[in-house]
């Protein structure tokens, strides 16, 4: 099913079909005609009778897929012929995109990736000035100028000197004041004093580069498997289980202490514990939550499928759960809202708004870490405490316009349970006193995602199969 996915989480497609560099170019002109519509915001420079010839600079990166180059040819252009200067970061990683994105007063940011996705796949994610992806509301507006070609182009003007910058800039600071940020919120020194060794799997993506210009700080001795930023995957992106075998093998045989994934962006990182065995990607926020609370009081935002690990981490702490629909975005707007001091996903993404307010990789390993280093207990053990629970997560492929139905036809199933509630905020989950299950169309590809989780494997996959069967059902009608 190759379609173009434009959601809050970006624009997602199979490139040279759905996403092609005609189709980057054209929301390089849209974003630059929606940040011109915005353009009383304080970080925005106004042109005065046309004095200043680019009102804006717009950072812009990418990971390392072969397909970036020329879909970031394309963006500028765009941009450019919209009126905006970009500063070119390179191959960074996400958060390190956003981190430069506020650091330089850029009025906007831009990322070539689609993060998890397979290798025929790219994407384009939008960042607010301040690094997260757009909120809702200006992820719809910038659809909407796409759709109607509601823009004009014409040739870049010659580079501004008022504004200090040419048409097109280049920045290679971004790793250097990603490592600076996330150490500042870190004790290095108790890390150094553990001389940990740790396997990463960079899965040749954004993280290959910094990563270890991070753990070398941390003095930690690195295993680093698939370090080239090469864009060829060694094995498919996502970090799940089954796709991280040889992380695991790794680390029994190195005798490490730890092993980590990151995904092609390096914003998500999920753990294998010193035995080579997986903890699941919920694990990574569940344990950065229970080092962070132990230490600090505040809220967690979470979205809406993210496990009750962190309910119950929240509430012998003293702390509460924020929940939030599933995309980052909206995550970031209830942490900002309810002034949390930390907020995820159950997808492996930490986010420590002292760093820069998106899932971070770097920040989630040296939570971890510090963790460990501070009690002086494996990661096994440290997993171990955390109340268990089993979480199945699966997915079906199906158009747009048919999830509605299916989420219609799942809240029926249930509407006669006892005890029952009904959350309708993200597709719909529905809670129960053993359990919930969650049936949402993804934000980044044409499919619908069937989640459950309960204390027993038995239950959740009753929960699970009940919505799959009524899935399968309209998807085959």
């Amino acid at each position: 099913m190759d379609e173009l996915i434009v959601s809050v989480s970006g624009v997602r497609g199979v490139v040279g079909s759905s996403l092609t560099a005609g189709v980057a170019r054209e929301f390089g002109c849209a974003f630059a005609r929606m940040l011109r519509e915005k353009g009383d915001s304080p970080s925005f420079h106004k042109a005065e009778k046309g004095t200043v010839p680019f009102f804006a600079s717009v950072t812009i990166a990418r990971d390392t897929r072969p397909s970036g180059p020329e879909l970031r040819d394309a963006l500028i252009d765009g941009l450019l012929a919209g009126g905006v200067s970009v500063i070119d970061l390179g191959v960074v990683s996400t958060p390190g995109a956003a981190l430069m994105t506020t650091r330089l007063d850029a009025a906007g940011g831009v990322v070539i990736t689609a993060s998890h996705n397979p290798g025929e796949y790219n994407g384009i994610k939008f960042l607010q000035p301040t690094g997260p992806a757009l909120k809702a509301v200006d992820a719809a507006r910038l659809k909407e100028i796409w759709q109607a070609k509601d823009f004009k182009t014409a040739e870049a003007p010659a580079p501004s000197t008022e504004l200090g910058t040419s048409a097109l800039s280049t920045n290679d600071r971004t790793h250097d004041e990603h490592v600076a940020a996330v150490c500042a919120i870190t004790d290095v020194d108790a890390i150094r004093a553990k001389g940990f060794k740790v396997v990463v799997d960079s899965i040749n993506g954004a993280g290959c580069a910094v990563t270890p210009m991070l753990l070398e700080r941390l003095g930690v001795e690195l295993l680093h498997l698939n370090g080239q930023p090469t864009g060829r995957f060694a094995h498919r992106p996502e970090p799940i289980a089954e796709n991280l075998t040889a992380l695991g093998e790794a680390v029994r045989e190195a005798g490490a202490d730890v092993g980590f994934a990151q995904d092609p962006d390096a914003d998500r990182l999920v753990i294998v514990n010193e035995r080579g065995e997986f903890l699941g990607e919920e694990y990574t926020l569940a344990l950065a939550a229970a080092f962070v609370l132990a230490g600090r009081k505040g809220k967690v935002a979470v979205n809406m499928v993210t496990s009750r690990m962190i309910d119950d981490i929240a509430a012998a702490a003293g702390s509460e759960v924020v929940r939030a629909p599933t995309g980052e975005a909206n995550v970031v707007e209830a942490m900002q809202r309810e002034g949390c001091i930390l907020a995820g996903e159950g997808n492996g993404g930490v986010i420590d708004p002292r760093v820069v307010p998106v899932r971070d990789s770097l920040v989630a390993m040296a939570m971890v870490l510090q963790y460990m280093a501070q009690t002086g207990r494996a990661v096994s053990e440290l997993a171990g405490a955390i109340p268990s629970y089993v979480m199945l997560k699966d997915k079906l492929p199906c158009p747009a316009d048919v999830a509605a139905k299916v989420i219609a036809a799942a809240k029926r199933e249930f509407t006669e349970t006892a005890d029952a509630r009904f959350d309708e905020s993200d597709g719909l989950r529905v809670d129960l006193p053993d359990g919930w299950v969650s049936v949402r169309a993804s934000n980044t590809e044409p499919i619908i995602r069937i989640m459950a989780e309960a204390p027993d494997a038995a239950r959740a996959q009753s929960l699970q199969d009940r919505l799959r069967r009524i899935a399968e059902q309209i998807v085959g009608t």
